[in-house]
């Protein structure tokens, strides 16, 4: 067997993770196509289907499992070799919003990783607040955080993230109670938007739990404390979207900025991954 493609192994374990050769193009830099044309080329090469294609998602067959993990180790490989001989090391320091930050942290650190293995990521998970100033005092590099007010012009919107209702599985509001809700405090705007979206909408609420972030908010809904508004990609384990079937009514889309001032290309292809392993 000829020597494989390193460059359809990436696209291969991208598309894995990625669940998407669209997305996983836009890492690489190239088209759909193009990605699908490796991919397709990979699996003549080794004989074996590795993803099964839908109209909508791209999963991984019982085969290409049992290659996923051999092809990370490939790749990381082959990177730390082609960066053997770099005397620089360039340090990156990102502050990430804690309403955005999920179970899915690992991945998206595993992705840097595999796109650049010679970058120090310093990163720091906070509030929107917290965060915009140590940008501002230059202790950042970049911050993806929701839309502060009053900074529209500053940063570029990266993408948009959607928030829903969560709480506990099997939880069930008591009958003619106000809806427990654990939130972030009265100076959080997604707290803002959430109950002026339940005044609106005439149902009653009472605030039963104030904690700073995804990960404290999460776990009080999945202790059955209270339904919490979270980003459904920060929803723990243990929790379910109960907007519909309790007819609460529906969060806006929140624009999540991306805020630097860094012009060198590897620093902004590791933010384009950054904010591509988001979507």
């Amino acid at each position: 067997m000829k020597a494989m493609d390193i460059d359809a192994v990436k696209a291969f374990v991208l598309a894995a993770d990625l669940e998407s050769f669209t997305r996983a193009a836009d890492v690489l830099g190239t088209t759909q196509p193009a990605v699908s044309l490796k991919l397709r080329r990979l699996e003549e090469q080794l004989g074996r289907r590795l993803l099964e294609r839908t109209p909508r998602h791209v999963r991984l067959s019982a085969e290409g499992l049992t290659f996923l993990g051999i092809a990370r180790e490939l790749v990381s490989t082959h990177d730390r070799a082609a960066a053997a001989f770099e005397v620089e090391r360039r340090q990156l320091a990102i502050g990430i919003s804690h309403l955005l930050v999920g179970g899915e942290l690992p991945s998206l650190l595993r992705r840097i990783r595999d796109h650049d293995p010679g970058l120090l990521v310093e990163m720091h998970v906070a509030g929107t607040r917290e965060l915009m100033q140590a940008y501002e005092q230059g202790e950042l590099d970049a911050v993806l955080a929701l839309r502060p007010e009053g900074r529209r012009k500053q940063g570029r919107a990266a993408f948009a993230e959607t928030f829903s209702w969560f709480a506990a599985v099997g939880w069930e509001p008591h009958v003619h109670r106000p809806l427990p809700l654990a939130t972030q405090g009265e100076s959080c705007r997604i707290r803002a938007v959430a109950v002026r979206a339940l005044d609106r909408a005439g149902i009653e609420w009472n605030e039963v739990f104030v904690g700073k972030g995804a990960a404290i908010l999460g776990a009080a809904a999945a202790g059955g404390l209270a339904v919490a508004v979270l980003a459904r990609r920060a929803a723990p384990s243990g929790t379910i979207d109960i907007g519909k079937s309790l007819s609460l009514p529906s969060i806006p889309l929140q624009d999540v900025m991306l805020y630097t001032t860094l012009r060198d290309h590897r620093s902004r292809e590791a933010l384009r991954v950054l904010t591509l392993s988001f979507r």
